[in-house]
């Protein structure tokens, strides 16, 4: 009987451990695939333009979107083709300008026979506010039109997207051999996922703390030092938390709407309540003595 027993125990306290692991292959699994689809859309090449033999390639990469400065940093690598190109397309056999759309900052200009290098554009951002973070969304018009000696040439461009904090929704056509790209860019899931997670995780300690602080109100527990210090760690560190958002949202935006400044403020109410009726309440046996 005794022997039967053990058994039991032994598989109930092997059944926690096996849930455990199961949720952790879970978790481990449901990151790995969210992480696969993101980096599958950050190796998506966005096509347009013309396929001619006689051309001009623009390689385009969107390093980094600045959402409070409103814009993007396009790095254009543009090379000659065919008839157009000298050198294997190092550089072009007549002066060669590559026309961006009005929102972008400038035109590319290059001289004959001079070797071609990448250039940075600026690239204005429209639609959307950086207040709505984490759910901003912004777009962006990017054109690329070729002019070489003086006469229009055909453009063939490619767009990618390297700014693994965003998520981007290209739309590609052409427009009499200019190459169009209309970019939609939004936060990716990985930052979507973690700025929830610091809304649950800000409401959470705000309502631990309040938790808290009713116990020690009703139970007049007086001035209890270490519930004191943990409340008041507690309201400093969630203002270092919140810090951490990935972009660097500035303050005013949607999240701490939601959750920082509520959190912050029910922490410091607690704080300040359990301070008082605990003064009250160490102050109460020497009155009654006197």
């Amino acid at each position: 009987m005794s022997e039967t027993r053990r058994r039991e125990r032994s598989r109930r306290g092997l059944l926690p451990a096996a849930l455990a692991c199961l949720l952790i292959a879970a978790a481990v699994a449901l990151g790995t695939w969210l992480q696969f689809g993101e980096r599958q859309a950050l190796d998506t090449v966005h096509t347009a333009g013309s396929p001619a033999p006689d051309r001009v390639d623009v390689e385009a990469s969107i390093q980094r979107v600045d959402a409070a400065g409103r814009e993007l940093i396009l790095r254009v690598l543009v090379t000659p083709r065919g008839e157009l190109a000298e050198a294997g397309g190092v550089s072009p056999t007549e002066d060669l300008t590559i026309q961006t759309s009005a929102s972008t900052r400038g035109d590319l200009s290059f001289k004959a026979h001079s070797r071609i290098s990448t250039k940075d554009l600026p690239v204005t951002l429209t639609g959307g506010s950086i207040t709505d973070y984490p759910f901003d969304a912004y777009d962006a018009a990017i054109e690329f039109n070729a002019v070489q000696g003086g006469q229009k040439v055909p453009v063939r461009a490619t767009l990618t997207s390297t700014d693994a904090l965003f998520a981007a929704t290209v739309d590609a056509s052409e427009d009499e051999g200019a190459a169009l790209f209309d970019v939609g860019l939004g936060r990716s899931n990985s930052v979507l996922i973690f700025a929830v997670f610091m809304m649950v995780a800000m409401w959470a300690l705000a309502l631990s703390v309040l938790t808290g602080a009713w116990f020690l109100v009703t139970r007049r527990k007086g001035l209890t030092w270490p519930a004191l210090g943990w409340m008041a760690a507690t309201l400093f560190a969630l203002a270092a938390f919140r810090n951490t958002a990935p972009g660097a949202p500035p303050i005013g935006c949607l999240m701490d709407y939601i959750a920082f400044l509520w959190a912050e403020t029910v922490v410091a109410f607690c704080l300040v309540t359990v301070v008082v009726t605990g003064f009250a309440a160490e102050r109460r046996p020497d009155a009654e003595a006197s």
